[in-house]
C-alpha cells in the first residue's frame, strides 16, 4: 500500500521569525510611556518614598561601560584585526540579544528618570532637590546604556565583503 505524497500548503509561505535592527521609535515609546508613568507615580506618592539612591544610575553606568567595551572587542574581532581572536558566531548573536534588551532596558530607564527628574525639578522642596543629582545622574547613565547598548548592535554586524559592493556584469542593466 503507497502512502499519498501530501501537497504543500497553498498560499503564501509561512515567515520565519527574525530579528532586526532595534528601531527608534520602539525605544521613544518606551521612554515616552516610562516618563508619563513615572511622573504619576512621583506625583502621587513622594511623599512616602524613601530618598533617590545612587546604586541604580552607578550600576547602569557600569553596564553601559561594560557593552561599550564588548563593541569594542567585538568589532575588532569581526573585521579580524591583528592580534585578535576570531568571534564566535554564537557569542556575537549573544551580544545582540543582550544589546536589543539592554537598549530597551535603557531606554525605559532613562523615560523613568526623565519623567521624575522634571517632577523634581518643578517642585520647589527641599527634598526634591536633593533627589535632582540622583535622578539627573540616573537619567545620563540610562542614556549611556542605550547608546552603548546601539552601538554593540551595530559593531555585531557583518561587514560587507569588497566584491559585495560591486555589481555583476550581468546583472547591471
Amino acid at each position: 500500500m503507497t502512502r499519498p505524497q501530501s501537497r504543500p500548503p497553498r498560499g503564501p509561505a509561512p515567515q520565519r521569525p527574525s530579528m532586526g535592527p532595534t528601531r527608534p521609535a520602539t525605544l521613544v515609546v518606551a521612554a515616552l510611556a516610562a516618563a508619563a508613568l513615572a511622573w504619576l507615580l512621583i506625583s502621587s506618592f513622594y511623599r512616602d518614598i524613601p530618598p533617590l539612591p545612587w546604586l541604580p544610575p552607578v550600576t547602569v553606568t557600569g553596564l553601559a561601560v561594560l557593552e561599550a567595551y564588548a563593541a569594542v572587542t567585538t568589532r575588532a574581532r569581526i573585521e579580524r584585526k591583528p592580534g585578535r581572536d576570531p568571534v564566535d558566531p554564537l557569542v556575537v548573536a549573544r551580544f545582540v540579544v543582550l544589546a536589543k534588551a539592554s537598549s530597551l532596558a535603557g531606554s525605559i530607564f532613562a523615560g523613568f528618570y526623565a519623567g521624575v527628574t522634571a517632577w523634581l525639578f518643578i517642585e520647589r522642596t527641599r527634598a526634591a532637590s536633593e533627589d535632582l543629582p540622583a535622578a539627573g545622574a540616573g537619567l545620563l547613565a540610562s542614556l549611556a546604556l542605550v547608546a552603548a547598548a546601539l552601538w554593540l548592535e551595530r559593531s555585531c554586524r557583518v561587514p560587507k565583503r569588497p566584491d559585495e559592493d560591486r555589481e555583476e556584469p550581468d546583472r547591471a542593466g
